[in-house]
């Protein structure tokens, strides 16, 4: 049986939804105990905008998790996510002390090379090293213990804006939270859907979101990309509202159970009940008719993913294909879409390692709140990141960079 820990919490905060998801960790995997979920109210395209509203969804959704697992919660591992993430590529280059290879020299390294200059309001969310090199000798994973006198790495850099890491951790200290970390969200989920093999071979996680849809590149074990597009799921409920004039919360019920995203797919004499604006009486419209409303934005949305992948220069490395996460995943014929728009196989990401409560969080829905918590163990590990806070987040944030080190090296 795998080594047990303590209960952990993670608190996915999106542009359509909040959800906390509770759980035991162990070497095996994590056993889910609870979830919670609330509409999110304060959000647009995954950046707080409403911080009252964002603190009523978190409450919401901590208590309903805490009735469901019957325990307090008091801190959260938090996603964040929004337009403001930018990725980026650096190196650094030390002198071996010693002529071995020691944490210490890698601690100095790494440092080396997160010394980029940045705006005064972005701050580096991660670190993730992709390869080290010593005296010339590339694709080293694993340095300590190697000799040698010039220890090179090449790491992805992740940045955001301060302020939004801030009023993510504001609204969670309103509503009686603690933030133990603070993970960009689609790299949590790709700790829950991706393979080792795949992200060795070579990768896309496409996350489509409520607001915006995060596209992360993986390839030799490593992120190679990161990019964050102002389209998602949300902009599909829009256009509904608009096209069908419905109001927009009936708008999104009549995407979530009657939509496709291939028309072809769907019989023209299919027929669906539309509520109508100002109590007017509900109409009978053909299902066709939404699922044309549909389909054109989802086929945008995938574009612009593949003009992405493409301008990331791994468009000929994804021998996995791509992933897709996030609730807009769900709907139906998406992933037919997105197969003729990036011309790579695509599959459904559902979260791994879940061994309760399967059927509850076993969505592409829940792939972020799930990697959350493997983020608390042995199964994050593999991913080899640190984040590292910057002064005025510390203090509130943990920093990671101690543990990482001391579990690899």
């Amino acid at each position: 049986m795998g080594k047990r820990r303590a209960l952990v919490a993670g608190l996915d905060l999106g542009t359509s939804k909040t959800a906390v998801i509770v759980g035991e960790v162990s070497d095996r995997g994590v056993e889910v105990i609870g979830i919670g979920t609330a509409p999110a109210r304060g959000l647009r395209k995954g950046v707080v905008a409403h911080v009252d509203s964002t603190v009523a969804s978190i409450r919401k959704a901590v208590a309903e998790a805490e009735a469901m697992a019957g325990c307090e919660i008091r801190q959260v591992i938090a996603s964040v996510a929004g337009a403001h993430v930018r990725g980026i590529t650096s190196h650094g280059v030390v002198a071996v002390r010693n002529g071995e290879v020691s944490p210490g020299d890698v601690d100095r390294v790494l440092d080396a090379a997160r010394a980029v200059a940045l705006p005064a309001e972005r701050e580096v969310l991660h670190v993730v090293p992709q390869e080290f090199i010593i005296d010339d000798q590339e694709g080293i994973k694993e340095p300590v213990g190697m000799a040698g006198v010039r220890l090179e790495v090449k790491v992805h850099i992740i940045t955001a804006k301060s302020s939004a890491i801030e009023n993510v951790v504001k609204c969670c200290k309103e509503a009686g939270l603690a933030v133990e970390d603070v993970i960009l969200e689609p790299l949590a989920a790709a700790d829950a859907v991706l393979t080792p093999e795949e992200k060795e071979l070579g990768v896309a996680l496409v996350d489509v979101g409520g607001g915006t849809t995060d596209v992360m590149i993986f390839h030799g074990g490593a992120v190679k990309h990161t990019a964050v597009l102002p389209l998602g799921g949300a902009h599909l409920t829009n256009d509904i509202a608009a096209g069908l004039r419905t109001p927009t919360a009936e708008a999104e019920k009549i995407k979530q159970f009657h939509g496709c995203a291939r028309a072809a797919n769907v019989p023209r004499h299919t027929s669906i009940e539309v509520p109508s604006v100002a109590n007017r009486e509900p109409r009978v419209l053909s299902r066709h008719i939404l699922c044309e409303i549909i389909e054109p934005r989802v086929e945008e949305i995938f574009t612009l993913v593949s003009r992405e992948i493409i301008r990331s220069g791994y468009e000929g490395s994804l021998a996995s294909g791509a992933v897709l996460t996030g609730g807009t995943a769900l709907l139906e014929g998406v992933a037919e879409v997105a197969e003729a728009a990036l011309r790579v196989p695509v599959r459904l990401g559902v979260p791994q390692h879940v061994l309760a409560l399967a059927d509850l969080v076993g969505s592409p829905a829940h792939a972020a709140g799930v990697g959350l918590l493997l983020a608390s163990g042995g199964q994050a590990r593999t991913r080899r990141v640190i984040a590292t806070r910057d002064a005025g987040v510390i203090g509130r944030v943990r920093h990671r960079m101690t543990e990482w080190l001391r579990e690899f090296f």
